[in-house]
């Protein structure tokens, strides 16, 4: 047995032995635990930037209101809702049980796996962290290797702040991952991309482990004839090239009509010198791609199409420009693959019924979005096409509401979170009676010898009745 999985054995007993010592289950704790992360954003903000700047050159604006900024927030509501978040939640009763008392108990799970990606590692580590923590389980995190500094700072200074007979981070790539997940875990929470997600909900199953998968996909944009183009440039290039495109809920390609493919084209390239410039390799406002894998992977995509606007790489700094595509196949790499990077797809359909065809040919998507001025064309698209979010006549704004719940179906993911969802997400819903031990007289009733008329008290007492009437047509 390899020195790795000794550690991984010898953490997870710790924190088990924590769990069902009862240490994490009093609402004391966990505030006193996410104040104590707090206190780490706060302390260490400015190694994030920087990690964070070397990592992705994520500019310190895209860092503050993505990564910062949003587990701050979450950090806050989870700290002023615990107790709200913790009581019992009281259920109707049918007749037979009016006399006892029936409820919802939220429960942690116990010893919680949380596999975090590279291209938000901040946010989407600690996110995720927050809701387990709130919901009182035991806590592994693994942030990822592909954002070395990130992870290093995450893996070595943040268990210093929390309780580390109940909170671990562990370090490594896949051969390390893979260790790990043959450890029995209470719940595992994954964000990443569907093969490895499939991976990790097979080793899961040799556990019958509960898990959230959130995944990505190629989110659709369906641009109208009815708009305002200037606007919608502006919309879809910051969206897409946000973070440098590294982003699961980016659209990924976009769908109009000829009738304004035009005009977009033109929007979109004025944009894109708006945002950055003559040189956008010149632009503090632009990122790059993570590490020179992915750069080869995404740059492979230029091959595809004709480059409308931009196209220029540069693989010493992992730099590609935004651009947009125009003239794809649908069986060229660009289509088949979420791209994750600042390269954006314009394709032609008749209008919305042939954009909507197109989409639902596909596996459902993380997100969907739709531009139009008339309301109608929004809530057709809203109406015919299903994702895990939708937002119309915007991108990405879904996810800034975290009383909204985050999370893919179907291919794009299972399982949600974001503010009181992440607690939903890592607790049991325990369902609870309690009766009285006396007033036995009552439950004759359901004793043998059975008869008719104590079989037609009992349906008389427990079945619910329909309300109204119901007209077939």
């Amino acid at each position: 047995m390899s020195s790795n999985m000794d550690t991984y054995s010898d953490t997870l007993l710790r924190l088990r032995q924590s769990f069902q010592n009862g240490k994490t289950r009093p609402a004391q704790f966990r505030l006193a635990q996410l104040e104590a992360l707090a206190k780490f954003l706060e302390e260490n903000r400015t190694e994030m930037f920087q990690c964070l700047k070397k990592d992705l050159n994520k500019p310190s604006f895209e860092a503050e209101i993505s990564e910062l900024s949003m587990v701050k927030s979450e950090i806050n509501l989870a700290i002023n809702s615990l107790s709200s978040w913790m009581k019992d939640e009281s259920v109707s009763r049918n007749m037979a049980t009016y006399l006892d008392t029936a409820f919802i108990r939220s429960e942690p799970f116990g010893v919680v796996l949380i596999i975090a990606p590279w291209n938000y590692p901040v946010q989407l580590t600690l996110i995720p962290l927050i809701g387990a923590i709130a919901a009182g389980n035991c806590v592994i995190i693994k942030p990822s290797e592909v954002s070395q500094s990130t992870e290093k700072v995450l893996s070595e200074l943040l268990p210093r702040y929390l309780d580390q007979d109940c909170f671990a981070a562990v370090c490594g790539g896949v051969e390390e991952t893979s260790r790990l997940l043959e450890n029995r875990f209470d719940y595992i929470f994954f964000t990443g991309n569907p093969t490895v997600g499939k991976i990790i909900m097979t080793a899961a199953a040799k556990h019958l482990t509960p898990v959230t998968l959130e995944l990505g996909g190629k989110n659709p944009c369906y641009v109208h004839d009815e708009c305002d183009i200037k606007n919608v440039a502006r919309r879809i290039s910051w969206t897409r090239f946000f973070n440098a495109g590294q982003t699961c809920i980016a659209p990924d390609y976009v769908l109009c009509s000829e009738n304004i493919k035009e005009k977009l084209l033109k929007a979109l390239q004025a944009t894109i010198h708006e945002f950055y410039g003559e040189d956008p390799k010149q632009s503090p406002d632009l990122g790059r791609i993570v590490s020179d894998r992915h750069f080869q992977r995404v740059a492979a995509m230029l091959k595809c199409g004709k480059i409308l606007v931009g196209g220029q790489t540069d693989q010493a700094e992992k730099y590609i420009a935004p651009t947009v595509l125009v003239d794809v196949a649908e069986s060229d790499q660009v289509m088949q693959e979420e791209i994750f990077g600042p390269i954006l797809p314009v394709l032609s359909v008749s209008g919305i019924d042939e954009a909507i065809h197109f989409i639902n040919q596909r596996e459902k998507p993380l997100a969907a979005y739709v531009f139009s001025s008339n309301s109608q064309i929004v809530y057709d698209f809203l109406e015919r096409t299903s994702s895990g979010g939708f937002c119309a006549n915007d991108g990405m704004m879904q996810t800034t509401i975290i009383s909204l719940p985050f999370g893919g179906v179907g291919h794009s993911g299972m399982g949600m979170y974001h503010g009181k969802f992440s607690f939903d997400t890592f607790s049991h819903k325990r369902a609870c009676v309690i009766r009285s031990d006396g007033r036995e007289k009552l439950n004759d009733v359901r004793y043998p010898p059975y008869s008719d008329s104590h079989l037609n008290f009992i349906l008389s007492m427990t079945e619910v009745k329909k309300k109204g009437s119901c007209v077939l047509l």
